[in-house]
């Protein structure tokens, strides 16, 4: 049975993309309205009729003419009996070591309706917005699709809340305050690290750093470095290193009171930074077995005859510089005496391409909006005439724009099952795109559907992916099932004589392809309208990059964290299979 479902979002967010893709992936018809405001979801309801409603992330109320008269499911990050706006910062901020996720009908008081599903999972050591794209977005789905299980099979009484059931630990939790996170360098390690990550990453944690009063994000522990609480011990790859009460943290995002975040050198400036030592490292040669550094963005191990190449980038945004990192990092992995070079990114994200924050934040913007998408290029050039060594992708988290290019641009690429791709551009006032996507996307799913993926704005989960071609393969249920299978395809990927001759039947494909088309072709083409874009009269670009980067109302076909509201509203978003 198919079910006609409407999602009422704040944000069209990854939780709510991946629930979508789920339901689609079962045959469900759901459509997505964008809507804080109750006119817009009556409006929405009355469009769709659906036979459920379904609220992924709202942070408002459903009007109650809708919930008396439809049954709409809300999806709460929290365990049964929890209530509240800030369930997960506290369960972080808390110490809690297991936690999880409620599906209940909305009701006239908030998150005290009848449960229809739950979901728990283990709260590892992690910021509020990695453990919500990961372990809470995975039990968010497992519990939702329950509930819609329950609700389609039909005879399902849903339990209502009894806090008198002592197996119900939840509560009613205030919303966090700004001092529930404030920090005070000389607390330990610990107290510290739990104040940040229950609000990295937003809305930060309230601290003062050589005298700047400023939100904090991305904390790191420092194994070595010593010094006296709330000194600055050092600064490497664009983040601090300050002293803490028991030992050190590595700080690599701030944002000051009119800002926006940026690396942390980049907030505090040259001025408070004088004197501070570069704490440098070499690019990406480290390997197995060596010590800890404390932080880093870019390491390499190998094992036998494969290098792994880890990308760690703040919510998977690329700077220049950092793409020039990248490549030069690349580019050693080329030269060690491998016969395969996995590239494995993050745990929490793979990559969104270019950095809209520091483009933003640039004297510059346009300027600096052509320097990055020019050393993204440069970047994925370099991936893709690799004939030395077969290239995976191996992405753990989701990717979106120029950053799901990047990992087409290997010769295999695999991606952890509840992994959600974005494969367009033009969400962000119609920016057109480059890293070569204009041979690179047709090559692996055809024209048609290249134009379908581009143009539809819209999501599209990891099996459906691996079914229309777009990615190789689909697997792992969780990131280290994942790791652990990526490391045994890796391995027999790099035996001797099936890579050499997969080698050779690369280089053949490459040669026709280039005297078919040059690839610098591709990019020349793809840069004329980027050109465009950043330089030309329209400022439609500079215009949604502002709104995206300062939290600003987005205009209705804008995309981001969501996709187009008139176009979810227009008709039920289906899958891309």
């Amino acid at each position: 049975m198919s079910l006609r479902i409407v999602f009422l979002c704040t944000a069209f967010n990854g939780l709510a993309q991946r629930a979508w893709a789920e339901l689609t992936e079962l045959g469900h018809q759901v459509a997505v309205q964008v809507a804080s405001d109750p006119d817009t979801m009556r409006a929405a309801v009355a469009r769709e009729r659906p036979q459920l409603i379904v609220a992924p992330m709202l942070k408002s109320a459903i009007p109650e003419d809708l919930w008396t008269r439809h049954t709409c499911l809300i999806v709460h990050p929290g365990i049964v009996g929890d209530r509240g706006p800030s369930s997960l910062d506290w369960a972080i901020l808390e110490g809690e070591t297991q936690w999880g996720v409620t599906v209940l009908q909305a009701a006239a008081e908030m998150d005290a309706g009848d449960i229809w599903a739950s979901a728990g999972f283990a709260v590892r050591g992690a910021g509020k917005s990695e453990l919500y794209r990961h372990e809470v977005t995975d039990a968010a789905v497992r519990a939702l699709l329950q509930a819609v299980e329950r609700f389609e099979a039909g005879g399902f009484a849903p339990q209502p809340l009894d806090y008198a059931d002592p197996d119900v630990r939840g509560r009613l939790r205030p919303s966090m305050r700004p001092g529930d996170r404030a920090l005070d360098w000389d607390m330990d390690n610990a107290a510290l690290l739990a104040r940040i990550r229950c609000g990295d990453s937003a809305p930060g944690a309230r601290a003062e750093l050589a005298g700047l009063r400023c939100q904090v994000f991305g904390a790191h522990v420092e194994p070595s470095l010593r010094g006296r609480p709330g000194e600055l011990l050092g600064r490497r790859e664009g983040a601090v290193c300050v002293a803490t009460g028991d030992g050190a943290l590595w700080l690599s995002h701030l944002r000051d009171k009119d800002g926006i975040k940026l690396p942390a050198t980049q907030v505090l400036g040259e001025a408070r930074l004088r004197g501070v030592a570069a704490r440098t490292l070499k690019p990406a040669t480290s390997v197995a077995g060596r010590r800890d550094h404390g932080y880093r963005q870019i390491r390499y191990r190998e094992a036998g005859a494969v290098g792994y190449l880890h990308f760690d980038f703040y919510n998977g945004a690329m700077s220049t510089l950092q793409c020039d990192r990248l490549r030069t990092a690349f580019l050693h992995a080329r030269q060690r005496p491998t016969r395969a070079i996995v590239l494995l990114g993050g745990s929490d994200i793979w990559s969104n391409g270019i950095h809209l924050n520091t483009i933003e934040a640039a004297a510059d913007p346009a300027l600096e909006s052509w320097r990055n998408i020019l050393a993204m290029n440069a970047l994925v050039r370099e991936i893709v005439l690799t004939d030395s060594h077969l290239v995976v992708s191996a992405m753990q988290g989701n990717a979106g724009a120029g950053g799901v290019i990047l990992a087409l641009a290997a010769d295999h690429v695999w991606a952890r099952r509840g992994v959600v791709l974005n494969p367009h551009y033009q969400g962000m006032g119609g920016l057109y795109g480059s890293e070569y996507w204009t041979y690179l996307l047709p090559r692996r799913v055809g024209a048609t559907v290249a134009q379908e993926l581009t143009e539809g704005l819209r999501p599209i989960g990891a099996p459906a992916a691996e079914r229309i071609g777009l990615i190789d393969a689909a697997f792992g249920a969780g990131g280290a099932d994942f790791i652990a299978h990526v490391e045994q395809r890796a391995e027999r990927l790099s035996e001797p004589g099936a890579c050499r001759r997969a080698l050779t039947a690369k280089r053949k494909r490459r040669a026709d392809d280039e005297r078919r088309k040059p690839l610098e072709s591709y990019g020349a083409e793809e840069l004329a309208h980027m050109y465009r874009n950043f330089f030309g009269p329209d400022r439609s670009y500079h215009d949604a990059r502002r709104r995206f980067v300062r939290k600003q109302a987005a205009a209705p076909c804008e995309a981001g964290e969501s996709f187009a509201a008139e176009r979810a509203a227009a008709q039920p978003v289906r899958a891309n299979a």
